[in-house]
C-alpha cells in the first residue's frame, strides 16, 4: 500500500470546504451553514490527501463527541481504504481521544446492494478498529405535507405540559419497560429519574423556549396516558419524544398521541416532520407507518462509551 506520501490535516478554514466535498455524503448540503453558525469548526474537519487527491475525510458535529462524517475513496484497494481511514482518525484524535459516537446515515435497503453494503462496512470497520462498537440501528422516518393526519377519535384529550417537573415525572414513568436503546443504556447506569433528567438536559431542554408545542394526552377524566414533544431542531421539524405510559400500553393510544404531535407541527406549515426510532422497536415503528410516515433512511450508531448494553 502506498501510504507514505499521504498527508493528514484539518481544514485551514471554510474556504477549503470545496476540497472537503470532493467526497460525498448526505450531510454535504448542511456543511457550509454548520460552519457559519458554529455547529462545526474547520479544525474538526480532517482530510487525507495524496497530492491533490482526497483519499478520506472526517468531521465532528458540535465539538469532538459526535463523528458524523467519515468517508474514504471507494476506488482505493479494500485494505488501503480501511488503513487510510484508521490513520486519519488516529491522527485527528491524537489530542482528543474518542469518547462519544459515530453516526452514519445509510439507505433503508443498504444490506441488499453489495456496493453500498461494502461502503458501509468499510466505515464501520474503520471506527471499530479505533475502539468503537456497534450500538443500534435506527429507522429515520418522515411525514410530508399532503399526507392525511388521523382526526381525533375522542378517546384522548390533549393539553400543554404544565412545567418541567411534570414532564420529568412522565418521562421517568415512561422508562419502565422502554425498548429504546439509549434509554436502556442509561438505565443500566443510573436510576430512572436520573436518566430522565439527563435526557431532558442533554436533548429536550434546548426546545424549552417553544414548549407551547408539547402535549400531554389524558383520558376524559384527566388521567395522563402519554405525551409527545413536537419541536424544531437546527434543520427540521421533529417528533423529539413520544411515549405511552406503561399502564396504558397496548390500547392503541400511541396513534392518537402521534397524530396530535404531527398536527401541531403541520399547522405551522413545515415542509416535513422527521422522527427516528430503533429498528428493533417494532411497536413504535408500526405507529409511525400507520400515521403516514415514510421510512426514508437508516442510521447506524457506534459508540466509544462501553458502559451500556448492546442492542441486537
Amino acid at each position: 500500500m502506498e501510504t507514505e506520501d499521504v498527508i493528514f490535516r484539518p481544514l485551514g478554514g471554510p474556504d477549503e470546504l470545496g476540497l472537503f466535498r470532493r467526497l460525498s455524503y448526505v450531510l454535504d448540503e448542511e456543511l457550509a451553514d454548520d460552519l457559519a453558525r458554529g455547529r462545526r469548526q474547520a479544525e474538526r474537519m480532517w482530510v487525507a490527501l495524496r497530492g491533490d487527491r482526497l483519499l478520506a475525510r472526517a468531521a465532528w458535529w458540535g465539538g469532538a463527541s459526535l463523528l458524523d462524517v467519515l468517508d474514504v475513496d471507494d476506488g482505493l484497494p479494500a485494505a488501503e481504504r480501511v488503513d487510510i481511514g484508521v490513520r486519519l482518525l488516529r491522527t485527528a484524535l491524537d489530542d482528543t481521544p474518542a469518547t462519544g459516537e459515530f453516526s452514519r446515515f445509510v439507505p433503508s435497503g443498504w444490506r441488499a446492494d453489495a456496493a453500498v453494503r461494502q461502503a458501509v462496512q468499510d466505515r464501520m470497520t474503520i471506527v471499530e478498529r479505533m475502539g468503537a462498537r456497534p450500538f443500534v440501528e435506527r429507522l429515520r422516518l418522515e411525514w410530508r405535507p399532503g399526507t392525511a393526519i388521523p382526526e381525533p377519535d375522542g378517546r384522548l384529550a390533549f393539553r400543554p405540559v404544565r412545567d418541567t417537573g411534570e414532564l420529568l415525572a412522565l418521562m421517568t414513568s415512561a422508562l419502565d419497560g422502554t425498548l429504546d436503546a439509549y434509554s436502556r443504556a442509561d438505565l443500566a447506569r443510573m436510576p430512572a429519574r436520573e436518566a430522565a433528567v439527563a435526557h431532558y438536559e442533554d436533548d429536550l431542554a434546548r426546545f424549552a423556549d417553544a414548549r407551547h408545542r408539547w402535549r400531554v394526552a389524558t383520558l376524559p377524566g384527566g388521567e395522563p396516558v402519554g405525551f409527545v414533544v413536537p419541536a424544531r431542531n437546527d434543520y427540521h421539524a421533529i417528533i423529539a419524544y413520544l411515549a405511552v405510559l406503561p399502564a396504558h400500553r397496548g390500547s392503541g393510544f400511541v396513534d392518537g398521541i402521534l397524530a396530535e404531535g404531527t398536527r401541531v407541527l403541520a399547522r405551522e406549515g413545515v415542509p416535513r416532520v422527521r422522527a427516528a426510532t430503533d429498528l428493533g422497536n417494532t411497536p413504535m415503528a408500526d405507529a409511525f407507518r400507520r400515521a403516514g410516515y415514510v421510512d426514508f433512511e437508516r442510521e447506524i450508531v457506534m459508540t466509544w462509551r462501553h458502559d451500556g448494553p448492546l442492542t441486537e
